[in-house]
Parts: C-alpha cells; sequence; structure tokens
C-alpha cells in the first residue's frame, strides 16, 4: 500500500488543537484536522516567515518615537496626537509600527483608521491587520477588510486574489497564526462568486496542513449547487472534499439531495440518504423533507408514502414543509379526501397549516366541483384567524362558476375588492368564462372592458373564454372578428381558441368552414388535438356522414392523437343511430381489443338501439358484458333498460330493474315511471302500478294525462271522490304547463 509522506507536523497539530478550543468557546465552526491517511503524496509545506524590509537607524528612531506617542497617549485622538508627524509617515512605517504595537489589539485598531484616513493601506498592511484581527478574535473587522478589498479600485481578477492569498501566507506565521484566517479568505470568495478561486485556495491550504472548516465548506456545496450544472459540480466537490478529510455532516447531505433532487435526479437523492446512516451520519427532518418533495414535484405518490413511513419509523415527525407537499400532490391527484386526511394529521401534531395549504385545498375542491368542500375549508380557515389572498377567492370563484353559480362567484368578487384584494388576470378571466358559459355574453364583456381599464391584459384564456361564449350564443361571425383582433394585440391563437370557433362553426352547422379551419390552423403551425377531431366527427355522425367521421379516426390515429373514449363514444352513437349496429359492436370489440376501456355512455348507445329495434336479448347481452368488464351502470343505462323491457312487455324484468335501480339511489326519469305504469296497468296489476305512480308523485314527477286521467277514473269508480278531483287538478296544472312548454294549445 502506498504511504502518504503529507504528514502534519506537531506544530501544525498544537496549532489546529489551540484553534479547536478557541472556537469552540466562541462559537466559530471547527476545521477538520488531518489523519495520516488523508494526505496526498506530496510533501507538505511550511508557512514561511515573515522577513520585512528592515528599517534604517533614522527610520527605527521614527518608528520608535511614534510608537512611544501613540502608547503614552493611547486615549487621546490619533489626529492630534500624531499629526506633527503626517508629513512623515510612510507605508513601511505602518508595518514597523505595527511590529511594536501587535500585542495591544485597541492601538494596532487606532493607528491603522489613522492611517487609512490618509491613504489606502498596503495589501500587506492589510493582510497583517485580518491576521491580528482574527487572533484578538474581532472577526467582524476582519471580514470587513476582507470585503472591503472587493471594492478597492484597479483590482485585477485573479491574479489579485493570488496575491492576496499569498500575502495572507506570508504574513500569517508570525502575525496570528490562526488558520480561521483562510477560513474568512473562503468565505468571502464565495460570497464574491468567485468559485474557482475558492477551490484553489482549498487544495493550497492542504499543501501547508490546513483544512478549511465544514461550515465553510457546506457554505461552498451550497453555492456551487446554484450554478449552471451545479448538481454535478456539488457532487463532484462532495466526493473530492471527503477524499481529503473533510467528514460531511447532515447539512452537507442535505445540501447535495436538494441539489439532485431540483434536477430531477429524485432516485438518486433517495439513494444517497439511505448511505447516509452508513457512512456515520443520521439524517433529518429535512433530508426526509427534500426527498417527499422531490417525489411530490414528480407526481410519484407511492414513493412518497414509503418515505414518510422510513421517517416515522425513525421517530422523525414530518414538518411543515413536508405536510404541505403532500397535500399539494395528492389535490394535484384529484385524491382530496387523503388529502384533507393530510391537513387533519398536520394539525394533530400541533402543525398549524398556512394561508397555501387551506388555498391548495379549496382549489382542489372547487376544480372536482365540491363547492360545499371548498367553501367549508373557507370557513375554517377564517376560524383559524388565516387571511385568505386574491389566490383563494380566485380558486373559490372559479369552483361558483362550475358550477353554474355565477352570481354568487359575482358576490363573492366583489366582496374580495371591497376587502382590498386585487384581481389579476386569472381572476378576471375565471369570472369572464363563467358568464359566458351562463350565456351572458354583455356582462362578460363588461368584465373585459373593466379589466382593460385596471390597467390589465387579457390573455389568450380570456378570449378563447369570449369566443366559446360567443359561438354557444350562434355569434360565430363576433367571435371570428374578436380572434383577428387579438392576432392585432399581438397574442399568439393556441388550439383551444381554434377549438372553440370550430365548436361554433359546427354547431350552426357549417361544416365546411369547420374543415376549412382545421385545415388553416394546421398551416399555421398549430396541431389539432382529440377536442379538434372529437367535434368534426360528432358532427358528421350527426349528419349521417359516417364515412367520413371514420376517416377522421383513421387520421387521428395514423397522427398519433390519441382519441379519449369520448371520441369512441361519438363514433358508437353515430353508428347506432344510422342503424350500423354491426359496426357498433365492432367498434366496441376493437376498444376492447386496444385497451381502451368504454364507459357506461359506450354501451348505452348500443343498448338503447338493440330496444329500439325490441331486441331486448342482445341488449340484455350487452348490459351483462358490460357488467363482466367492470363498467358500473349509471342512470341513464336503467332508465333505457326498463323501457326496452316494459315495450317488450317484460314487465318482470323491468321490475327487477326498478328495484336495483332505486336501491343504488338512482331516480327513475318521469318516461321510465310512465312506460312501467303503462305496462302493469296493461298486464291489469293496478297494485304495482299505483304503487309507481304514488312514488312518482312524491318525487314531484309528472304522469302523462293518459295515466292522470286513468287514475282518476279508477279512483272516481272506488268511491274516492276528493282524490278523483284532486288528480284532476293536477292533471291540468301539470300537463297544461308541459304542453305549453313543449308549444302545443
Amino acid at each position: 500500500m502506498r504511504k502518504n509522506p503529507f504528514i502534519l507536523s506537531s506544530y501544525c497539530h498544537q496549532l489546529f488543537s489551540c484553534y479547536l478550543q478557541q472556537s469552540s468557546s466562541r462559537g466559530h465552526s471547527s476545521f477538520v484536522c488531518f489523519s495520516s491517511s488523508s494526505f496526498g503524496s506530496f510533501g507538505q509545506r511550511s508557512f514561511p516567515h515573515y522577513s520585512p524590509k528592515k528599517p534604517s537607524i533614522r527610520d527605527s528612531e521614527f518608528v520608535h518615537h511614534i510608537s512611544t506617542i501613540i502608547k503614552q497617549c493611547r486615549f487621546e485622538p490619533f489626529r492630534r496626537i500624531l499629526k506633527p508627524l503626517e508629513s512623515k509617515f510612510r507605508p513601511d512605517h505602518l508595518i514597523w509600527v505595527l511590529m511594536d504595537i501587535k500585542n495591544d489589539y485597541r492601538l494596532v485598531l487606532n493607528l491603522f483608521d489613522w492611517s487609512c484616513i490618509r491613504r489606502d493601506p498596503s495589501l500587506e498592511a492589510r493582510c497583517i491587520l485580518i491576521q491580528l484581527a482574527v487572533a484578538a478574535r474581532d472577526l467582524k473587522m476582519a471580514q470587513k477588510l476582507c470585503h472591503e478589498f472587493w471594492t478597492k479600485p484597479n483590482v485585477d481578477g485573479s491574479t489579485s486574489i493570488s496575491q492576496f492569498l499569498e500575502k495572507l501566507i506570508y504574513t500569517y506565521k508570525d502575525w496570528g497564526s490562526n488558520p480561521y484566517v483562510f477560513d474568512l479568505f473562503f468565505q468571502t470568495l464565495i460570497q464574491n462568486g468567485h468559485l474557482e478561486d475558492a477551490r484553489k485556495l482549498f487544495d493550497k491550504m492542504l499543501n501547508y496542513g490546513v483544512v478549511i472548516s465544514l461550515d465553510s465548506c457546506n457554505m461552498f456545496l451550497s453555492r456551487l449547487s446554484k450554478e449552471i450544472d451545479g448538481t454535478k459540480m456539488s457532487l463532484k466537490v462532495f466526493n473530492e472534499f471527503s477524499e481529503v478529510g473533510i467528514k460531511w455532516n447532515t447539512t452537507s447531505y442535505n445540501i447535495v439531495i436538494h441539489s439532485l433532487c431540483l434536477s430531477g435526479k429524485v432516485n438518486e437523492a433517495h439513494n444517497l440518504l439511505l448511505k447516509m446512516e452508513l457512512r456515520g451520519c443520521i439524517p433529518d427532518a429535512v433530508s426526509y423533507s427534500t426527498i417527499i418533495n422531490g417525489y411530490c414535484n414528480q407526481g410519484e405518490l407511492q414513493p412518497v408514502l414509503k418515505v414518510v413511513e422510513n421517517m416515522q419509523q425513525k421517530g422523525l415527525e414530518p414538518n411543515a414543509f413536508t405536510f404541505n407537499s403532500i397535500i399539494l400532490l395528492l389535490c394535484k391527484a384529484g385524491k382530496l379526501l387523503e388529502a384533507e386526511k393530510v391537513l387533519r394529521e398536520m394539525i394533530s401534531q400541533g402543525i398549524f397549516p398556512d394561508n397555501v395549504v387551506y388555498t391548495t385545498l379549496i382549489n382542489g375542491f372547487s376544480k372536482i366541483g365540491s363547492v360545499t368542500s371548498a367553501f367549508r375549508m373557507y370557513d375554517e380557515m377564517q376560524s383559524g384567524n388565516i387571511v385568505p389572498d386574491s389566490i383563494t377567492y380566485t380558486a373559490l370563484i372559479c369552483g361558483l362558476c362550475q358550477n353554474g353559480k355565477v352570481a354568487e362567484a359575482d358576490k363573492l368578487f366583489h366582496e374580495m375588492l371591497n376587502i382590498g384584494l386585487k384581481a389579476d388576470e386569472f381572476t378576471y378571466t375565471t369570472l369572464i368564462d363563467g358568464y359566458c358559459k351562463a350565456g351572458e355574453i354583455k356582462t362578460a364583456f363588461s368584465l373585459h372592458n373593466e379589466m382593460i381599464q385596471m390597467g390589465l391584459i387579457p390573455n389568450v384564456v380570456t378570449y378563447t373564454a369570449l369566443v366559446d361564449g360567443l359561438c354557444k350564443q350562434g355569434e360565430v361571425d363576433k367571435a371570428n372578428e374578436l380572434l383577428h383582433e387579438m392576432c392585432e394585440k399581438g397574442l399568439v391563437l393556441n388550439i383551444y381558441t381554434c377549438n372553440a370557433l370550430l365548436n361554433g362553426l359546427c354547431k350552426s352547422g357549417n361544416i365546411v368552414q369547420a374543415v376549412k379551419l382545421k385545415k388553416d390552423i394546421e398551416v399555421a403551425g398549430i396541431v389539432p388535438d382529440d377536442f379538434t377531431y372529437t367535434t368534426l366527427m360528432d358532427t358528421y355522425c350527426k349528419s349521417g356522414k359516417m364515412v367520413m367521421a371514420h376517416q377522421l379516426l383513421q387520421e387521428m390515429l395514423q397522427r398519433g392523437v390519441n382519441p379519449t373514449v369520448v371520441t369512441f363514444n361519438v363514433l358508437m352513437n353515430g353508428f347506432c343511430k344510422s342503424g350500423m349496429l354491426e359496426d357498433g359492436q365492432e367498434l366496441l370489440n376493437w376498444m376492447l381489443e386496444k385497451g381502451i376501456m368504454p364507459n357506461a355512455t359506450t354501451y348505452n348507445s348500443l343498448i338503447k338501439q338493440h330496444c329500439i329495434r325490441n331486441d331486448m336479448r342482445a341488449a340484455t347481452e350487452i348490459y351483462q358484458g358490460m357488467c363482466r368488464q367492470g363498467v358500473v351502470p349509471v342512470e341513464n343505462t336503467y332508465n333505457i333498460l326498463i323501457r326496452g323491457q316494459c315495450k317488450a312487455r317484460n314487465m318482470k324484468e323491468a321490475w327487477f330493474l326498478h328495484k336495483e335501480m332505486v336501491e343504488k339511489e338512482f331516480i327513475p326519469a318521469a318516461e321510465t315511471y310512465n312506460a312501467l305504469i303503462k305496462g302493469f296497468i296493461k298486464r291489469k296489476k293496478f297494485m304495482e302500478a299505483r304503487e309507481l305512480f304514488e312514488e312518482m308523485r312524491k318525487k314531484g314527477l309528472s304522469a302523462d294525462k293518459e295515466i292522470y286521467c286513468t287514475f282518476a277514473e279508477m279512483n272516481y269508480e272506488d268511491g274516492n271522490i276528493d282524490l278523483a278531483l284532486v288528480l284532476c287538478d293536477e292533471a291540468v296544472e301539470k300537463c297544461l304547463i308541459n304542453d305549453s312548454k313543449d308549444g302545443k294549445t
């Protein structure tokens, strides 16, 4: 094995021991002492002896005279007592006098201040004073002198840094001999961004048997990690410094772990966390929280839960940062109930959530349409004296708008303004979109104008909302004009804006213009998405042009645009309405083969068409296949099947489906009740018919005139005159109202 002759002298060991004792009493960061195996293959250098120019006899007399005066008159202003000697005082005299008074730090400072008023001190004099300041534990002065070096004029980059270091080395042995002076210079280099020079200083000090302190090395690691390619550089230093004697602590590991996570290398960061204990370093809550946040940023929930479990096994409690990261991840994943459980756990541990946590939950509940839960969070937030900000209000406004509660959203918007919060572009756009979806275009444009008056610039999302609103009102030409206005303002159209106009053209029956728009946006470099294709396919399907719709699906697949289940449902509905049941069945089989899971709407189209054809065996087979695939029937599935069975006079099956539907808390449609009641009446099962009729009335649903008349006559014949009259009045009221709504007389 190769020997390492690079060993500290006993003198240096004593120096380090002395410093460590001093630093522990002063609270300074400690230096790391080398072991014999810590050094490279080069011999250790000794610090040079200080050998300044010798003073002449006349200079010696002058220096002695100054020293005597300042010692005797130490409490008098130096400007006054030394004024007669100013003209003869040279830079060399300062150093010679300092040699005489170096053991009296107060005199040293006063003399240095006096000399600085006359002229800038030499680099040598500055380094001498830094050495004396560190030796006197006046670190504030030492730091000040180091930092002043960078503010001096004519600093010549790396050359001046090199000269400064050489002077520190030159003055070290005879003026202070405290290694912290190099630590201080190392920190100054880092703070001024001279990281390469800091690394050179570290390496150079190794040659003299001095190791920069761990705290300063951590400072270097932290600063490196913020540079371009910082993760790579900090890892390199982390590995290289440990080879020469630096024993990294938890803070060091946390810096590197944080850097790795920032650069997306979370698995690598996690591996480093696992290695910490093997290297004798215990991870803390910050170590685990950083990993958790890294996985959260990547949207990986399972690793997060595993790390939290490991953290708790180590007896470490998650901190506010950890909880915040987990709650944000769960909200992004739409797991709001789990996110709220984490909130409760957070509070139970005495960690009180802040505005950000509550706003994250409010935003999450609003996005999934759970406005009640969002406002529950909002009330809890206020009861805890946590002040909501404009982001909180915007999230609530968004939730209300998505639920069609625009009036309530507008009220909350003005409440927000009244308490002094300012609405931004996103707040206005959210409310504008809400009004557009509610068909209140004038109010939406009024808000748009107000937004501009407030100095806010509408963005592409704002214009998309307005375009969509105009198109839904059938004002496609105005929407097109708005798009031109948008382009004139320098805003770049995106696919969502184009889709809004395309949807408007399709709804107005202008399929030719819609197809042209699709080609135009492709020429403009905007790639059509699944919504673009699905909208055009829906229009073709509704007009019975199934070949064109199918061609669009093929084009979509060829271009790598993934169809959604909505796309397939549009095509399925088109096939079924066109009587192309075999094509519909083939489409369903193809979806299952490709692993594309149909939903209830997909199956409902096929079931409905088989019911229309009175082929209840086929309809039942589709229904059973749906259940086997794990697709849960929805309310409309039962409505379709029940009406189909009633039409086929299979009242036993219809009654069974009705009971199953009610057990699942679905409410049958009025048409479903009507079909069941009429089916039972035809079978002379008046008890079942009467039971359904009363159930229907309790739910506020209206039977048709024929059923009202039937039950009115039955009650009249049974002598229930009052009930018969009530039914007649109810029939007149509800049936006449329904007829007037339908435009009948």
